[in-house]
C-alpha cells in the first residue's frame, strides 16, 4: 500500500488531464504505458535486491556495495535532498488546497499544522507512519475504483443516457495529438507521476518478513499501476474531448476526475476531489519525511553523514535525522514565502530530476549485483525473489531513464538560439549530482568495485 500510495497522487488526479490535452488520449496512453512497463522492471530489480538485502539505505547501500561507494554516497544524499524539498513543496500545496474551502485563512498556519502532523506521525513510531500511509493510500484507491466504475458506466450511456463511443478519441488530429515529440514530453510527466514506487525499497528495511512481503508487493505494483493509470487515462480520453482547455488548468475544480463526477450528477464533486487531493499531498509529505529520514540515518550509519544522525531512540526512530530533515523542509518552505520565491523554485527544479537519477542507480546496481552473483558462483535459488527477464529489465530501464533525463527539455536546444535559462532550470539537478559523486570519489579515492569483490552477504530477516 505504501508503494501504491507513493505512485498515486496529483500526477494522476491533476497532471493526467494536462498530459491528455497535450498529446491526445492515444499519446498519453502510450507514454504512460511505456513508463509503466519501465517502472515494473525497476520494481522487480529493486524487489530482488530488497528481498535478499533489506536495508533502510536501499539503493544507496546497493550502489555502495555493487558499483562504487562514491555513487552510493551521491545517490543517498540526492534522495534525501529530493524528499526534504518535496516535504516543503507539499506544505505549500496543502495550504493552497485548504484555501479552496477557506480562502481567507492563513497559509502559514495550515502549513505549520501539516508539518506538525507529518512530524508527529514519523516521530511516534514506524507503526504510526505505516498505519497512516495505509489509510491515506486506501482513500486514493477507493476514489480511483469509484471513478473507474462511474466512468465505464458513463461510456455505455449510464448517467448520461447516451453512449459516447470513440468520438472524443478521434477528435481532430487525435488520438495522437502533436506527434512523436509531443509524446516524448509526456514521458517526463508520466515519470514524475510514478515516482514514489521506490519507497518499497526503503520500507523493506523495517518491514516484517521482507523475503515474503517484498515480492508480493512488487507483483501487485505493476497490475495496479496498469489498472489505475492506464484505465483512468482511457476513461478520461473517452469521456472528455482532449481539446478542452480546462484539462490543462491544474485547478482542482477542472480536474478530469471532478469533471467526470460532475457530469455523472455527483453533487459536491469538486469538494470531494479537493479532499482526496489533500490526502494525497499529506501522504506524499508523510512518505517524503519517512524516506529522507531513513536515508539520512543510513548515510550516518555508514559514515557518510555526521555521527549524531545515526542515533535512534528506544522505539527505533532516528529522531535526530527526523529533526534535521523537518528543519530543512521548513527552511525551504520559508524560502517559498520570501521575495518572489525564486530560490525555492530553483531548489524544487534541482530536485525534479532526482527520482530519475535514483532509478538509473537502481538499474545499474541490480545489473552488477546479478553479474557478481553469477561470477562468485552463487546459485539463483538463494534469492527469495528473482527479477524476470534479466538482463533485459535493468538495461531497458537504464536506457529509457537516460533518454528521459537527457531529453526532458530538448526544445530548449531547438530554434535559432539555445534557451540557456530553460536548460539550466531543467538540467541543474544533473551537474549537482555529478559534482557530489565525483567530489566524494576524488576526496576518498574510491574505485569501481570489481565484480569478484562485491559483498554479497545477505541481510535477509527471518
Amino acid at each position: 500500500m505504501i508503494s501504491i500510495g507513493g505512485a498515486i497522487g496529483t500526477g494522476l488526479f491533476l497532471a493526467s488531464g494536462s498530459a491528455i490535452h497535450t498529446a491526445g488520449p492515444g499519446g498519453a496512453l502510450l507514454a504512460y504505458a511505456i513508463i509503466g512497463v519501465m517502472v515494473y522492471f525497476l520494481m522487480t530489480s529493486l524487489g530482488e535486491l530488497a528481498a535478499y538485502m533489506p536495508e533502510a539505505g536501499s539503493f544507496s547501500t546497493y550502489a555502495t556495495r555493487f558499483v562504487d561507494p562514491a555513487l552510493g554516497f551521491a545517490l543517498g544524499w540526492n534522495y534525501w535532498y529530493n524528499w526534504a524539498i518535496t516535504v516543503a513543496a507539499e506544505l505549500v500545496a496543502g495550504a493552497l488546497i485548504v484555501k479552496f474551502w477557506l480562502p481567507e485563512s492563513s497559509s502559514l498556519l495550515w502549513s505549520a499544522v501539516f508539518l506538525a502532523v507529518m512530524f508527529g506521525l514519523n516521530y511516534l513510531s514506524v507503526k504510526g507512519f505505516g498505519e497512516s500511509e495505509y489509510w491515506f493510500a486506501l482513500i486514493k484507491v477507493v476514489t480511483i475504483i469509484l471513478f473507474l466504475s462511474v466512468g465505464l458506466l458513463m461510456i455505455f450511456g449510464v448517467f448520461t443516457g447516451k453512449a459516447v463511443g470513440f468520438s472524443n478519441f478521434t477528435l481532430g488530429d487525435g488520438p495522437f495529438h502533436g506527434g512523436f515529440f509531443t509524446m516524448i514530453g509526456i514521458f517526463m510527466v508520466a515519470g514524475f507521476s510514478f515516482q514514489g514506487t521506490e519507497l518499497l525499497g526503503v520500507a523493506a528495511g523495517e518491514s516484517e518478513d521482507p523475503g515474503r512481503n517484498v515480492p508480493r508487493a512488487v507483483k501487485q505494483v505493476f497490475w495496479r499501476i496498469l489498472l489505475f493509470y492506464i484505465l483512468a487515462i482511457f476513461v478520461i480520453g473517452m469521456l472528455i474531448p482532449f481539446t478542452l482547455e480546462d484539462l490543462a488548468s491544474g485547478d482542482v475544480t477542472k480536474s478530469p476526475f471532478t469533471l467526470i463526477f460532475e457530469r455523472a450528477g455527483f453533487a459536491f464533486a469538486a469538494s470531494a476531489m479537493n479532499a482526496v487531493i489533500l490526502t494525497s499531498v499529506l501522504s506524499a509529505g508523510n512518505s517524503g519525511m519517512y524516506a529522507s529520514t531513513r536515508m539520512l540515518w543510513n548515510l550516518a550509519k555508514e559514515g557518510k553523514a555526521p555521527k549524531f544522525l545515526a542515533k535512534v531512540d528506544g522505539r527505533g526512530v532516528p529522531v535526530n535525522a527526523l529533526i534535521v530533515t523537518a528543519a530543512v523542509g521548513l527552511v525551504a518552505f520559508f524560502g517559498s514565502l520570501l521575495g518572489d520565491g525564486a530560490v525555492y523554485i530553483w531548489l524544487l527544479n534541482a530536485s525534479g530530476m532526482s527520482g530519475f537519477i535514483v532509478w538509473l542507480g537502481i538499474a545499474v546496481s541490480h545489473y552488477r549485483f546479478r553479474k557478481a552473483f553469477a561470477l562468485q558462483g552463487r546459485s539463483l535459488s538463494e534469492l527469495p525473489y528473482r527479477a524476470k527477464w534479466f538482463p533485459f529489465g535493468p538495461i531497458f530501464a537504464f536506457v529509457l531513464c537516460a533518454f528521459v533525463v537527457l531529453g526532458q527539455n530538448y526544445s530548449a536546444f531547438l530554434g535559432d538560439k539555445i534557451d540557456w535559462y530553460g536548460v539550466m532550470v531543467s538540467y541543474i539537478g544533473l551537474p549537482l549530482f555529478i559534482a557530489v559523486w565525483l567530489g566524494y570519489k576524488f576526496v576518498k579515492k574510491t574505485k569501481v568495485i570489481p565484480l569478484h569483490e562485491c559483498d554479497l552477504t545477505p541481510t535477509l530477516k527471518k
